[in-house]
Parts: structure tokens; sequence; C-alpha cells
């Protein structure tokens, strides 16, 4: 197992910068999940670690050894793609020591990590299978195990969930932290879904534009997000956003310097007397869940905005509502530099 250290990584594709510079450390046996928007350059970074891209500045080093120059066969990173990317003629076995068998590897241990594997991820009846006969998956389980007999000291996932269905995903997120938890390695993790990154990392990486916005465990990028990015990216419903125009006399007098927006999850909002309301709006539509709603509200300007309750029966009639929460559960930010004002 091993850590990982990026200083001053950067790509870029003739004159278009990808990834700007990056720096970041990696602590041995830690799951990091990079999040961020579509061509937010997540996958570009993992690639790069793995070797698959070759970097145009900067220095990556896994454990002590710095692995700029070294071949993706020789840093000890194993890589689970979201395509599976596995052979359609070879059986699971196959495909599983597939890698193994180009390395050399003894056939006794062989057999070994590949039966080892398959018990780890419950897929032993399926090794004289071909691709073809497994579901999404048990395809995506084997390209896991594939990556586990490597034995290596850390695990890239590039989006491995994205092809999956709705149910198929939640149950093979729960494998991929029980993996972790079971085996100890350092697992490096990429998805544009914040649902993913909040339930496995240990630490999350928050990417914009091919820098990072913010980075920290998900209870602090919840709590104590730095702009008004990673507010909005993190947490569902997104946070919501008022101006001094769209809030009522108590809550503009707590727009003050240059905090000039008050954001509020959709989660922390309550209906209050008038008097004590922050904002005050008149529900719109709401979506019932069963356990909780999400009410969409308006506010005499016309913004919209959610609020999440599991109380209905405050919402009734559309009739205008003040809605408040409590001191410690509001942020402050500048709408022109889109930073957190504290």
């Amino acid at each position: 197992m091993a850590g990982l250290t990026l200083r001053n990584v950067a790509k870029s594709y003739d004159v278009t910068k990808v990834i700007e510079s990056i720096d970041l450390d990696i602590k041995d046996g830690e799951f990091v999940v990079f999040v961020g928007p579509s061509g937010c350059g997540k996958s570009t970074l993992l690639r790069m670690i793995a070797g698959l891209e070759d970097i145009s500045g900067g220095t990556i080093a896994i454990g002590d050894t710095v692995v700029n120059d070294v071949a993706p066969a020789k840093r000890g990173v194993a890589m689970v793609f979201q395509t599976y990317a596995l052979y359609p003629h070879m059986t699971v076995y196959k495909n599983m020591a597939f890698g193994l068998k180009q390395a050399k590897t003894p056939k006794d241990e062989i057999e070994t990590r590949v039966r080892k594997a398959a018990e780890i991820l419950e897929i032993t009846d399926l090794l004289e299978r071909t691709p073809r006969a497994l579901s999404g998956g048990q395809r995506q389980r084997v390209a896991i195990g594939r990556a586990i007999v490597r034995e290596p000291d850390v695990f890239l996932f590039d989006e491995p969930l994205s092809n999956l269905d709705a149910a198929l995903r939640v149950q093979t997120r729960i494998e991929i932290a029980r993996l972790h938890k079971r085996l100890g390695t350092t697992m490096i993790y990429v998805t544009h879904d914040q649902v993913e990154a909040m339930t496995l990392a240990d630490k999350i990486v928050v990417l914009r534009g091919g820098n990072i916005e913010q980075i920290g465990s998900p209870i602090e990028l919840y709590e104590d997000p730095q702009n008004m990015f990673v507010a909005q990216f993190i947490g569902s419903p997104k946070m919501n956003f008022f101006s001094a125009a769209e809030l009522a006399k108590k809550g503009q007098a707590l727009l003050k310097g240059d905090a000039d927006r008050l954001g509020i999850r959709p989660e922390h909002m309550v209906v209050c007397p008038a008097k004590d309301a922050l904002v005050t709006a008149t529900p719109d539509l709401v979506e019932n869940l069963g356990e909780n709603a999400l009410v969409h509200c308006k506010t005499e300007s016309g913004v919209e905005f959610i609020v999440k309750t599991t109380d209905l029966s405050k919402f009734t009639g559309g009739k205008k509502i003040g809605l408040t929460a409590s001191s410690d559960q509001l942020k402050f930010f500048n709408s022109s530099t889109q930073q957190r004002v504290k």
C-alpha cells in the first residue's frame, strides 16, 4: 500500500489548459473521491496518476517514488473503468487472470489470487461464464476483481457506476465501500455524483475548470463550504441563495459588509411567524417522497427555491408563509468573488 503526493501537476493540450496546477496529498489507505461537473478535469487527473496521460508539468509520487516517467504497469496501480473493458471471448476466470498471465505470474499463484478475489466479491460461481452472460453489476464486479488480483498499492476507479441502473449503483457502491474496509488499500475514485462522493469518501476533492475548489471530509464540505460552487454542488437538493431583494427585513439585516448572499440548505428551512421570517414565499409545487417532501416555493419577485420538510401541513392552500433557519445554519457569500464571508 502507498500514499500519493501531487505537486504543481498540470496538463495542457496545445494551448488548452485542462489541469491548472494541482497540489494534493493522499494518505496511505485513504479513500479519496475526485468530484465535479463534466469537463472539470477529474478523469484526466486520474489518468495522469495511472500513467495513461502524460503530465505537462509538476510531479506525481506514489509512496516515495516519483512516477512521472514510470510505465503504467510498473506504478503499482490498478484501474477500474466505467466500460468494464472485459474480453468478450474469455471466461470471467481468464479475464481476471489475464494481467497476471502477461506478467508471467506462476500458474498456482494466479489460481490463488483469482479464487481469493472471486470469494471477496462473491462471484466464484461466475468464473466459467463469459461477460455476455453477466448482468451489468456482475461485469463491474469482474472488472474490480481483475484489479484486486494485481494486489496494487493504489486502486483507481473512473466513474465505475455510471453504466448501472439506480438499484445496482447503490448495491455496487456498498460493495466498493466494504472492499475498502476489508483491504485497507488506498483508493481514488472519480465521479460527477455528489451522493457517491459523500457516501464513499474519507476525503473529497471538489474540482472545477481544472482547479481544486475545496478539499475536506464529506461533513466538512457540507457544513463549511468555502464558496458558492461547493455550497451548491455538495448537498441534495442544492443550497438556496437569497439576495437582499429576496429577503424579508429580518433577513436583509443579516447581510453586512462584503456579504450580499444568504445561503440556506433546503433541509434547514422551517415555517415561522411572519415577524420572524428571513424570507417570505408562496408554496408552488410539492414533490412527496414518502419519508419527506420537497416543497418548491416562490418569492414575491419570482425567485424559486426548495424547502425539504417532513411536515406538509404547514404548506397547504398556496398561502404565503414565513421561513427561517437557526443562526448556525446560515452561510454568507459574496456574489462577485463567489467566496464565503465569515
